[in-house]
């Protein structure tokens, strides 16, 4: 592509790069947030995830207990 366009091969890897950086999303400022707002985030984002745990044993504790029937079953 390069030798068709008549430059090197460098000049438009370089070409690719700029463009690669200058069409990378920005972040808006609404994704910037104050200190006094970082807290309350950040609270939200462990009652998640301790949602999310709480999810994940329930499952595990199901795939326990249908494996330990399913053994049994096989003897």
């Amino acid at each position: 592509m390069a030798a068709n366009l008549g430059i090197t091969g460098e000049t438009l890897r370089t070409w690719v790069r700029k463009d690669t950086v200058r069409s990378a999303p920005k972040p808006s400022d609404s994704s910037v947030q104050s200190p006094a707002e970082e807290p309350a985030r950040l609270r939200a984002e462990n009652q998640r995830l301790l949602k999310a745990e709480k999810q994940c044993q329930l499952e595990r504790e199901i795939l326990r207990r249908a494996a330990a029937y399913f053994a049994r079953e096989v003897k």
